[in-house]
């Protein structure tokens, strides 16, 4: 079975490895996963095609097809499986093949609560910094908003960074939790933010160490190079 992946024809994080495809990447090259790549551009993402895999049209989507070596046609788990959202979509990985996930149940399901807490609970807060960063730069009240965004940030980083203690990973180790910790994470880095946590800038730095990590960002920065070469 290998998988379809959509992303973006010509990112708007300039290389920077913080589209969202990165993270579904980065699982796929940890657990050794061929996978396919469908590059979609921003007029696509709102077709009629795209959104019946993804309704929001955005990115990643994934989809199943084919068998895995030795299977009969239709017996690969889950086939037919079309998914969105980064979340579910690592997941599913880390369900298809091992070493993203503890084998013990109550391990399971403490790397599946850290998942959810990256996404819920600290990332929102990052997404909301860019959004005034971005969009509301020339609005007079953006400092202030800006200011009390940030004041929330460090609240999220410093209860994350007692979490995490000396630790090298969230939970034991390194799993589908740290991939889309690390990934939330990435995105303070032109902030300044992160700076004032070093156990967090360590916990960062060691996932972006990973072989499996710096593949995904090759193939993902490739994509960017290609479209720059190209426009």
């Amino acid at each position: 079975m290998t998988p379809t992946i959509t992303a973006f024809e010509a990112s708007p994080d300039r290389g920077r490895g913080l589209a969202r495809d990165m993270r579904v990447r980065w699982a796929l090259e940890e657990v050794g996963m061929a996978y396919r790549v469908r590059l979609v551009s921003f007029a696509g993402l709102k077709a009629a095609e795209h959104r019946a895999l993804n309704p929001f049209g955005q990115i990643p989507t994934w989809e199943e097809s084919g068998e895995e070596p030795g299977e009969e046609p239709g017996e690969e788990p889950g086939g037919g499986v079309s998914l969105f959202e980064t979340g579910a979509i690592v997941l599913r990985i880390a369900e298809l093949r091992p070493g993203l996930l503890p084998a013990d149940a109550a391990g399971r399901a403490r790397a599946i609560a850290w998942m959810f807490a990256a996404v819920n609970t600290v990332e929102p807060p990052i997404l909301e910094r860019a959004t005034a960063v971005l969009l509301e730069g020339d609005r007079p009240w953006r400092d202030e908003r800006l200011a009390l965004i940030d004041a929330r940030i460090r609240v999220r980083l410093d209860e994350l960074s007692r979490a995490l203690g000396e630790a090298e990973w969230l939970d034991g180790a390194f799993s589908c939790a740290d991939i889309m910790m690390v990934t939330v994470l990435r995105r303070l880095e032109p902030s300044g933010l992160l700076e004032e946590f070093p156990a967090l800038c360590a916990y960062i730095a060691r996932g972006e160490a990973r072989p499996a990590y710096r593949r995904a960002f090759a193939d993902q920065r490739a994509v960017f190079e290609a479209s720059r070469a190209g426009g």
